[in-house]
């Protein structure tokens, strides 16, 4: 059965967005990373990205940006971390956390860290 452009178009789409999602779902669950870490998530979704582009016309790939900032973000420092959780409201608390946790965790100190999950927890209480 011959699938319409369209409609093959808009499953590429839906199928792109929900690995890209995935794929931040799983570097939030990350318990350690180190500088050698971070360059290979960079590489994995580099490649990822090569093979997608192989396989499908669709451009811009949807959600690319959702997860190149994300990756980015784990080279923040903290000053520039507090900022970035205010201006992005798209990633989940347990994604935003995770962050905190993981990559500042064993740079900052307990108060610093404590300030930023504050600043997280400022983000969620409006949803409640």
């Amino acid at each position: 059965v011959r699938i319409p452009l369209p409609v093959s178009n808009i499953l590429w789409e839906h199928c792109i967005r929900l690995a890209n999602r995935t794929l931040v779902e799983g570097y939030a669950n990350v318990k350690k990373c180190s500088n050698e870490g971070r360059a290979l998530m960079q590489l994995d979704f580099q490649q990822f990205l090569m093979k997608l582009e192989k396989l499908t016309d669709i451009r811009p790939i949807p959600d690319k940006e959702f997860v190149e900032t994300y990756i980015k973000a784990y080279y923040l420092t903290e000053n520039d971390m507090e900022t970035w959780i205010k201006e992005h409201r798209e990633y989940s608390t347990k994604q935003l956390t995770n962050l905190v946790n993981v990559c500042m965790g064993s740079y900052i100190n307990k108060k610093a860290r404590q300030k930023l999950l504050a600043a997280i927890d400022d983000i969620d209480r409006p949803k409640r």
